[in-house]
């Protein structure tokens, strides 16, 4: 990664960049606690503990990916708070198709996919006033270990074609803030209505999620006002996702 271009093109932004590191989430996590400004960006070549939804590791494989967390002290409305992931992954597709000129899916509430398989993550938490929003990009990556092999892809995998990490980076801190901005300014409603265009997986879709050690099954009916999943179960009962594993089953 060249961290002098970025900073070059990124001129007043804080940018730590890491051979090697545990985890951007931490680091980020830590320089929030000491009052780090928004927009701070905590990256890396590579991450050994790199963090995923329900302690789960994301695979972090050296110099082929775009390993980075956000630091966010926005004026945001309490309400938005559940619709940050959702806005945060709008902003990762769209920087993807504008550099690797891919159409993502979007997999509620916070996967990226390319043909149904992951290729971006975002996970976010809340740290001294600030949200940090943690994102990994499989971007250059030629193959994976055989557990992943079918879940997961790259940039490169789908396009043939190796991309620029900084130039990736660099559309996606634009989009992260206009989708920030427009979360600021409008609330959760317009951020909800762009996620249920964009995404397969919000109306329609047959799916399993994984609550609490149980499976439910049904068919995606929408989200509400707040931004969660509604699952219309195999019983006829509408229930309201506010978190878990969605995965298409059959």
């Amino acid at each position: 990664m060249d961290s002098e271009w970025l900073r070059s093109q990124l001129p007043g932004r804080r940018i730590e960049w890491h051979n090697t590191i545990g985890s951007t989430m931490t680091q980020a996590s830590r320089l929030a606690s000491v009052g780090a400004a928004s927009g701070t960006v905590v990256g890396a070549e590579e991450q050994t503990a790199g963090r995923g939804r329900h302690g789960r590791s994301w695979h972090s494989e050296p110099g082929l990916g775009l390993y980075v967390s956000i630091i966010l002290r926005r004026r945001f409305d309490p309400a938005t708070l559940p619709v940050i992931t959702l806005a945060l992954g709008l902003a990762v597709r769209e920087a993807i198709l504008s550099t690797a000129d891919l159409a993502c899916d979007l997999r509620w509430p916070n996967d990226v996919l390319i043909e149904s398989r992951k290729c971006a993550g975002i996970l976010t938490q809340l740290e001294s006033s600030a949200i940090i929003a943690g994102i990994g990009i499989n971007v250059n990556h030629s193959v994976f270990p055989v557990e992943l092999t079918n879940i997961a892809t790259s940039l490169r995998i789908a396009s043939g074609h190796v991309h620029s990490r900084e130039q990736l980076l660099v559309h996606l801190l634009a989009s992260v803030d206009r989708y920030c901005d427009l979360l600021e300014k409008h609330g959760r409603g317009p951020v909800i209505e762009m996620f249920a265009r964009t995404s397969s997986y919000v109306s329609g879709r047959r799916v399993c999620v994984d609550q609490d050690g149980s499976l439910l099954r049904g068919t995606t009916a929408g989200l509400n006002d707040s931004g969660f999943l509604i699952l219309r179960g195999d019983d006829g009962a509408h229930n309201l996702i506010l978190a878990g594993g969605v995965r298409p089953c059959s």
